[in-house]
């Protein structure tokens, strides 16, 4: 059996280092994490109604389940950090809310008040089960995809994934599911009461929360709703809203980098220096906002420099995960992309060890 690991709170300061996002938590799925170089992981949960993230399927005893009024208790989450520190890895946190947790408080719709319960319990659990992390997104759905292309060809024809805002038939019209369309200041004030009903009991479960920009980033509004969380601007105005310790970034290096006029390493030195950001998503993309295609984390042709990015976050002291969150398929793969996922994560590593040495030498 694989060393346990201790948790993370009760370690000291730990350096810059690799992990990996896993919807399941079976023994092979974290054996293989911990092969390829990886000492933590975060957990993408599973809801009743199948809005899952990226990942194949797996048994339910392997998974975290969270939906409106469905909330992990802290034996299922401490089992589940046990069953990472028994393969010698640590869950640093679960890596997001799916839209039906949010989604009522982000529109400020009936039954926000039970969403809002919902994630107030979620947070406590994580908090007494030791997991420091919990990850969110602040993102309408329904109103335009992800990507639109899903086999963009790479080199040696891997496929990646693009979004073209030109493939869509009509990417302004109403989403189904929105029956007024809103402004941005209805939305900033709905985002500022969550803020104002979460983050004192983070503070007080000792959870940090994480917040991700919308992919992909747009103009100021589509299908009625404002994409609030589509610039720097917007994530300084997040975390100058409601200031806390326990609030900060996801900061996704691709969906920055997805941004026109956007410098990657710029961002994490703005947010780096006021001690912002929580965990980062490190990938990378070909073009920006309206059309881009993700690509490999090496690709020479991609926005931004991957060594400059971790020197960067180096410079402003960030000691925590870089995740490769993305990848593109690779042939003979699994659907989660094991093949793909332990080249960025070796090539991650690779970066991380010449900057560590030239920093030694210096």
């Amino acid at each position: 059996m694989a060393q346990e690991q201790t948790p993370v709170s009760e370690q000291g300061s730990l350096p810059l280092r690799t992990g990996l996002r896993t919807r399941t938590l079976s023994d092979d799925r974290l054996a293989f994490c911990r092969q390829i170089g990886v000492e933590d992981v975060f957990v993408d949960h599973r809801d009743p109604r199948g809005d899952v993230f990226e990942d194949e399927g797996s048994h339910d005893d392997e998974t975290i389940v969270i939906d409106e009024g469905v909330v992990p208790s802290v034996s299922e989450l401490v089992q589940a950090r046990r069953r990472a520190e028994d393969a010698g890895l640590r869950l640093m946190g679960i890596q997001s809310l799916s839209y039906n947790v949010y989604g009522k408080i982000m529109l400020g719709k009936d039954g926000q008040d039970r969403q809002l319960e919902t994630i107030k319990e979620l947070i406590r659990n994580v908090g007494q089960a030791d997991i420091p992390i919990l990850g969110y997104q602040w993102n309408p759905r329904g109103v335009v995809p992800m990507r639109t292309s899903q086999s963009v060809r790479l080199r040696g024809d891997a496929r990646g994934r693009a979004f073209d805002v030109d493939d869509i038939a009509e990417p302004y019209e109403q989403a189904p599911e929105v029956e007024r369309e809103y402004t941005e200041e209805e939305l900033w004030d709905n985002y500022e009461r969550f803020l104002e009903e979460v983050l004192p009991v983070a503070e007080e479960a000792g959870v940090r929360l994480a917040l991700h920009p919308a992919d992909p980033p747009t103009v100021e509004q589509l299908g009625g709703i404002p994409r609030l969380f589509r610039n720097v601007e917007a994530f300084e105005r997040a975390m100058d809203l409601v200031p806390s310790d326990n609030h900060g970034l996801k900061l996704c290096l691709g969906c920055f980098s997805e941004m026109p006029e956007t410098d990657v390493t710029d961002v994490i030195e703005r947010f780096g220096e006021s001690d912002d950001i929580v965990f980062v998503h490190f990938r990378d993309v070909l073009g920006t906002w309206p059309s881009f295609t993700e690509t490999f984390v090496d690709d020479e042709e991609s926005n931004f420099d991957p060594l400059a990015a971790i020197e960067a976050l180096q410079d402003v002291g960030f000691d925590g995960v870089v995740v490769p969150d993305h990848v593109p398929d690779v042939v003979g793969d699994t659907e989660w992309g094991h093949r793909s996922r332990a080249h960025a994560v070796s090539y991650l590593n690779g970066l991380l060890a010449c900057s560590r040495r030239n920093r030694d030498g210096a």
